[in-house]
């Protein structure tokens, strides 16, 4: 047993070093490159990403440079065309008919698997840009030792129909201009993420049915957008993060869990520009983090981003001048948690940082944020 585990150490020591060189050319990427869609293009990061910039007034809150579904749509099947570790599957439909995709790359399904969710929420954008972003990063042929350690499942936007702003019901009091609203519920006004243990939407099925009984997922992130005005140590923060906290969730599950914290907070909080706070959650088991980490004893983690893409309150809603980095945020996340999974890193990851991580705490004008 021993000389096993001497061995397995000194394989994840040398997976580590190349793995480690591929996230480093994912950052590069995440900073220089532009979103392969069309006419589409991120502003450059910011330098300090919980401080600014913000609104105030003086931004513009547009959803013009954000991607439609029809372009993410198009731009999905130019990158299945184009990598053959890559496979493009249709999940399901909304309720106003849009298919839902899932991108999959699956080497072999005995390796551990993780699945991305963005998008619950269809005023929550960025991190579908970002998750975009990762795939293009992923055929580059620079991941090849990622994708040969871990399977990568993607919804890249489960709420297409809250995205597009095509609800049956009105929009006219929220803040984006551009080529459309975009609202947090579905097109029948249900929020998705309190359906996770009745799934009586069509969204929901389709990812219950298709995706978290159809394959052997290990770890999920469900990536989400919070308000502006969330601080902790008495700085805004970048994002928030929480692992499950129902008491009917397994343990064992709990501390994977907390094991996807550690890579996610060590690699962003770490770099200067983020600033990352505990999240404020519930235990109901209606949301994914929790409602998932116990149907299927799956590792979740919740990622709260800074700022929502449009909303109808002022405070919650953060100009186009943030994208950049917050893109930037969803990709070094994504990166670094399917590397530490590709090279066993993850079982390493120092949970202690959860003890003395603060809360974050709302500042005055803004109610707390609600995932």
């Amino acid at each position: 047993m021993g000389t096993w585990r001497a061995g397995r150490t000194q394989l994840h020591r040398k997976r580590y070093s190349t793995v480690r060189n591929t996230l480093a050319t994912f950052r590069t990427l995440a900073v220089s490159g532009a979103l392969a869609l069309a006419a589409i293009a991120a502003p450059a990061p910011a330098l300090a990403v919980g401080e600014g910039p913000n609104y105030d007034g003086n931004g513009q809150i547009t959803t013009s440079k954000l991607a439609t579904y029809d372009q993410m749509v198009s731009f999905l099947k130019d990158q299945d065309a184009r990598q053959s570790a890559m496979e493009l599957e249709v999940i399901g439909q909304t309720v106003k008919g849009r298919d839902i995709h899932l991108v999959k790359y699956i080497s072999d399904p005995a390796k551990p698997t993780i699945l991305y969710l963005t998008q619950q929420h269809g005023n929550e954008q960025l991190t579908t840009e970002g998750a975009l972003e990762f795939v293009k990063h992923l055929g580059t042929g620079k991941s090849q030792d990622v994708l040969d350690g871990v399977n990568i499942l993607i919804v890249p936007m489960l709420n297409a129909d809250g995205a597009m702003g095509d609800v049956n019901f009105p929009l006219d009091d929220y803040l984006a201009k551009g080529d459309r609203n975009m609202t947090r519920y579905n097109a029948e006004e249900v929020d998705l993420n309190r359906d996770h243990v009745a799934k009586v939407q069509p969204e929901t099925q389709a990812l219950h049915n298709n995706v978290m009984r159809k394959y052997n997922v290990d770890y999920m992130i469900d990536l989400h957008h919070q308000g502006t005005r969330s601080q902790r140590d008495g700085e805004l923060v970048s994002g928030s993060i929480l692992y499950p906290t129902t008491p009917n969730a397994d343990p064992a599950v709990v501390e994977k869990s907390k094991q996807l914290g550690a890579v996610v907070f060590h690699n962003v909080d770490s770099t200067g520009w983020g600033h990352l706070g505990k999240y404020l959650g519930g235990s109901a088991e209606t949301i994914s983090r929790n409602g998932i980490a116990v149907e299927y004893g799956i590792a979740t983690l919740l990622f709260e981003m800074r700022g929502m893409s449009d909303h109808y309150l002022d405070g919650y809603a953060l100009g186009l001048r943030s994208n950049g980095y917050l893109i930037k945020q969803t990709v070094t996340t994504l990166t670094a948690t399917a590397a530490a999974i590709a090279d066993g890193s993850i079982a390493d990851a120092d949970t202690s940082f959860w003890d003395s991580l603060a809360t974050q705490t709302s500042r005055p004008g803004e109610e707390a944020d609600d995932e």
